[in-house]
């Protein structure tokens, strides 16, 4: 089965009509017509992340997030750094692959990116979950409680917190990546991938901070891109499992949270 052929399966079984002016969800780097010996998910292409895929006999990797350093994935202006000819070489030397899923994989009923972001986080009940965020519940605790108990969950260690460690939460709404949602009057906790403090559309960071200040605790939690979107990458890879004939492993090869503290 060729690279191209099994995108060609992942648009038959995706359930949304595709849409071929996505200028994400296309090959990024190597031959399309390349036998696929196996399959990585992963959410963003590192060079770690390549190597520990090439290393467990993984040769198309499906990435939710970009290559080159830019959404769009544009190489003019990267193709005279040392880091781009690396990188590329490596990938073509190898006889890799690397194709991007992301404008369609957020149109998917249910989105995994939100479902696997839930679950990671210790949610319950987002098995259906789409971009649009809805309020979950969960049984009362403190903010410092919960947090804590996300950051034993994720193994993520440099997500960031505004609010009282002390508020009663039991009401939680997420959206991973960029699309974190904007603090509502019902959600005693927003969570999401990352989001600007100040300058941005609606600038939770703020709001919360004066919400407190004026008696009506909130609460935020800014899990990261990466930490927020991973979990999503492995159900993707499971999702595929039933198209993808079974002498083709399937693997989730994580880029791992970038940041420390």
């Amino acid at each position: 089965m060729t690279a191209s052929e099994v995108v060609d399966q992942i648009k038959q079984h995706i359930g949304v009509p595709w849409n071929d002016r996505s200028h994400r969800d296309t090959f990024k780097l190597g031959n399309p017509d390349t036998q696929v010996k196996g399959i990585a998910t992963t959410v963003m292409v590192t060079f770690d992340m390549l190597k520990r895929a090439h290393a467990a006999g993984l040769n198309f990797v499906i990435s939710h997030e970009d290559t080159f350093w830019n959404d769009r994935d544009e190489t003019k202006d990267v193709s005279s750094l040392p880091l781009y000819k690396e990188k590329t070489e490596y990938v073509l030397t190898n006889d890799m692959v690397i194709w991007r899923c992301h404008d369609h994989m957020h149109a998917m009923h249910p989105d995994f990116t939100v479902v696997g972001s839930l679950r990671s986080v210790g949610v319950k009940g987002g098995e259906d979950a789409v971009m649009r965020p809805r309020i979950y519940t969960i049984p009362e605790t403190t903010f410092g409680e919960f947090a804590s108990n996300v950051k034993r969950l994720t193994r993520a260690h440099a997500f960031r917190c505004v609010g009282d460690p002390g508020t009663k939460v039991s009401r939680i709404l997420l959206g991973p990546g960029y699309a974190t949602p904007r603090v509502t009057a019902d959600a005693d906790v927003v969570i999401g991938g990352e989001q600007q403090e100040a300058d941005g559309f609606f600038d939770d960071v703020e709001y919360v901070l004066d919400a407190n200040a004026l008696g009506m605790p909130k609460c935020f939690i800014a899990l990261g891109h990466v930490v927020s979107e991973e979990p999503g990458m492995e159900d993707f890879g499971k999702w595929m499992r039933p198209f993808i004939p079974a002498d083709i492993p399937i693997r989730f090869i994580p880029a791992k949270e970038p940041f420390w503290t």
